[in-house]
């Protein structure tokens, strides 16, 4: 008789989609916002879907069935089993669905946890894990989960916090690893080559880059007109992410968040900023204005810079 090799099952980080987000509210704000039914169909998706709920039940077994229907008219039945529910701290459950009147998707196992980090602001962490890579795959690549999730977390960050008077979200794909990428943003020399958008120039009196460490600088027009700014570096993890607060002179202190994501995708580095203004002043709005097509060209300079390097 002759034993079939049992297959080696696929390792989770081949089967799994992960996405994170800090948002600035309090935990129970934005546990109230997954686990109210009302709330929920109010931000669920990315942009552009609406919700039509059938049943939501939010409670260990209990079920949650709902169509999400696209901006084109296209209809998602999903069918939800709630498995865990640890109040205000982790959800886990189980989901599927597919496009109405085609075949359905593999089914995946959902957990997502409410970290508390202090000062009013929650790390919300999406973990989706397909029974194989392949099914990982498909959905990733037909149906855009990874940038459906991004959109989803952000929706829900403007859900739970009301919004707020100026936020910016951009992501770039940089041809060069992390380690690489991080150097780049870690080293002032290299900082002053690549932070500001030309024709401008940067100036760096300080940049003491650890948490809680403070920086100062000017972005310099070619008339001589200067544009500082200065602020307090609030999380530094190498190769993975940088978070600081921050203002204009006149403005209320610690008016500007921003949050530097840096993402491993093959070699390459997936990084994400997202920029928050909580007050919009006249010290700060032409600034908001322009603010997209300066990070557009920051981010263009930086990719090159990286790539130059390497």
């Amino acid at each position: 008789m002759t034993l079939k090799a049992k297959k080696t099952p696929e390792p989770e980080a081949a089967r799994e989609i992960v996405l994170a987000r800090v948002i600035d509210a309090p935990r129970e704000r934005v546990w109230r916002a997954w686990a109210d039914p009302k709330e929920v169909a109010k931000w669920w998706g990315p942009y552009g879907f609406t919700n039509e709920p059938e049943v939501h039940e939010f409670k260990p077994g209990g079920v949650w069935r709902h169509t999400m229907i696209g901006p084109d008219g296209k209809r998602f039945p999903n069918f939800t089993r709630f498995l865990e529910i640890v109040e205000p701290e982790r959800i886990v459950s189980s989901h599927g669905g597919g496009e109405e009147g085609g075949p359905s998707i593999a089914g995946f196992l959902q957990t997502v946890t409410f970290k508390d980090l202090g000062d009013g602001r929650t790390e919300v962490t999406l973990r989706n894990v397909f029974p194989s890579a392949a099914a990982r795959d498909l959905v990733a690549k037909k149906y855009g989960a990874v940038e459906g999730g991004r959109q989803t977390l952000q929706r829900l960050a403007e859900h739970a916090t009301g919004g707020r008077a100026f936020t910016l979200d951009m992501s770039r794909l940089i041809d060069a690893p992390p380690a690489r990428v991080w150097a780049a943003w870690a080293d002032p020399e290299q900082v002053k080559r690549w932070f500001a958008p030309r024709p401008l120039t940067l100036e760096i009196a300080r940049m003491d880059l650890r948490a809680g460490g403070g920086f100062s600088m000017t972005m310099r027009f070619p008339d001589g007109k200067a544009h500082p700014f200065s602020g307090v570096y609030r999380e530094v993890v190498a190769s993975a992410r940088i978070v600081w607060t921050g203002e204009f002179p006149g403005d209320p202190r610690d008016n500007i968040r921003t949050d530097v994501s840096f993402a491993d995708e093959g070699g390459r580095t997936r990084l994400t900023v997202r920029q928050t203004f909580a007050v919009l002043t006249p010290v700060n709005e032409e600034a908001t204005k322009g603010a997209r097509q300066g990070w557009t060209m920051t981010l263009d300079q930086l990719a090159e810079h990286a790539g130059e390097a390497r």
